[in-house]
C-alpha cells in the first residue's frame, strides 16, 4: 500500500534505482555524517549496504519522487535465506526467534539532512512500517537503536534508566554477545547498569535519548540487555522490541476503539517450526482498521492522508533486479 500526505509518500521500493537512491541516502547518514566506514567500492558509488540488503525490504519516504527517509526490514522469510538476522552479529536473539509466528528486524533508519526538522517524515515512515506490521502480521518487531560514537558513557542516564524500568521479559530478551566486539573494547563497556537507581534522573535520561528512541518508548518497545560498541559504524547500540500487541494502551484506545485490541497479536508459547518458506498472510483487520492507525500517527496531516493498493509483484529485492 502506499499512503500519501500531500506531495510526500511512503511505501517499499519498486525497482533497481529506487533501492540505488535508500543506499545513497544512509551513506550520506552514516558515513559522512556519523563516520561509518566503508570499502573503497562504497565510496565510489556512495552507498551503503552489506549483504542482508539483498533480500531485504526498503520502506521509503518519497517527496517529489525522491528519497528523503527510509528504514530497512528484514522478516522471518528473508532472514531464512540470509541465514540470520542482522542484528545476530551483536545480540543473542534466540528466544525471539522461538515465537510461534512471523517476526521481523528494523533497521538503517535515517532522514536526509533537510528533512529532519520536518516531523511528518518520520511520522510517515511510522506510518508505513505500520501498515507493514498489520499486512503481514508482524508479532514482534526489533533491531538496535544507536548513538553516533564508541562511548556509552556518555548516554550514562539513558542506558541506565532503560536498564532499570524497561528491559524486555525474560522470555524474550535478547542479550549483547560480548565475543562479538573489537578486541580492543573492555567488556565491561557493555554493561547497561552503569550509573546506580539512585543516581538516574528521569528528566536528564531522556535528554540523553534520541528522538527515534523515545519515539519507541511512547510505542511500549522494551530493549534488550547489553550495549553492543559497534567501531566500524561509529556507534552504541542497545536492543530495541515491540511486541505488536504492546503498542502503548492509550493509543490503542484512540485509533481502535479499546485498550485491548490488539491482543491477537500477543506471542503464543511454543516454539516456530519451519516448514519451508513462510505465507505471509494478509492481517485479518479492515482496511478501515490500519486506516485509523496510520491517520493517528499522522495527526494533524491526517485530513490529507491517501491510500492506495499497490501491486506487490510491483515491489522487488536486489536479488530480483541485479542492484548491489
Amino acid at each position: 500500500m502506499t499512503i500519501k500526505v500531500r506531495d510526500y509518500e511512503v511505501r517499499l521500493t519498486r525497482n533497481k534505482e529506487e533501492r540505488k537512491q535508500v543506499r545513497q541516502l544512509r551513506y550520506a547518514a552514516f558515513v559522512e555524517e556519523e563516520g561509518a566506514s566503508a570499502t573503497e567500492e562504497q565510496h565510489a558509488l556512495r552507498e551503503e549496504y552489506d549483504s542482508f540488503d539483498r533480500f531485504a525490504d526498503y520502506m521509503a519516504v518519497f517527496h517529489n519522487g525522491r528519497v528523503v527517509g527510509t528504514y530497512r526490514i528484514i522478516d522471518r522469510a528473508a532472514a531464512e535465506k540470509m541465514g540470520g538476522f542482522y542484528t545476530e552479529s551483536e545480540y543473542n536473539i534466540s528466544k525471539i526467534k522461538k515465537v510461534n509466528g512471523n517476526i521481523a528486524e528494523m533497521s538503517r533508519a535515517c532522514v536526509d539532512r533537510e528533512y529532519r526538522e520536518n516531523a511528518l517524515v518520520m511520522r510517515m515512515l511510522w506510518a508505513g512500517l505500520s501498515e507493514y506490521v498489520f499486512r503481514r502480521k508482524i508479532l514482534v518487531l526489533f533491531g538496535v537503536a544507536s548513538w553516533v560514537g564508541n562511548k556509552p558513557v556518555k548516554s550514562a542516564q539513558a542506558i541506565s534508566y532503560l536498564y532499570y524500568h524497561h528491559l524486555s521479559p525474560s522470555n524474550l530478551r535478547a542479550t549483547v554477545l560480548t565475543e562479538k566486539i573489537d578486541p580492543s573494547i573492555d567488556p565491561a563497556m557493555t554493561q547497561m547498569r552503569i550509573l546506580p537507581r539512585a543516581f538516574v534522573d528521569d528528566a536528564d535520561a531522556r535528554a540523553e535519548m534520541t528522538p527515534l528512541i523515545k519515539g519507541y518508548l511512547r510505542l511500549g518497545a522494551t530493549f534488550g540487555k547489553g550495549v553492543f560498541i559497534d567501531k566500524t559504524f561509529n556507534s552504541y547500540d542497545v536492543f530495541v522490541m515491540l511486541q505488536t500487541k504492546d503498542i502503548d494502551r492509550t493509543y490503542q484506545k484512540h485509533f481502535l476503539g479499546r485498550e485491548d485490541a490488539l491482543d491477537g497479536f500477543a506471542v503464543k508459547d511454543g516454539t516456530m517450526k519451519t516448514l519451508g518458506k513462510i505465507m505471509l498472510l494478509p492481517v485479518t483487520a479492515p482496511l478501515k482498521v490500519i486506516g485509523a492507525f496510520v491517520e493517528f500517527l499522522l495527526r494533524e496531516d491526517a485530513a490529507d492522508v491517501e491510500f492506495i493498493e499497490d501491486n506487490d509483484k510491483e515491489t522487488q529485492k536486489d536479488d530480483e533486479d541485479g542492484a548491489q
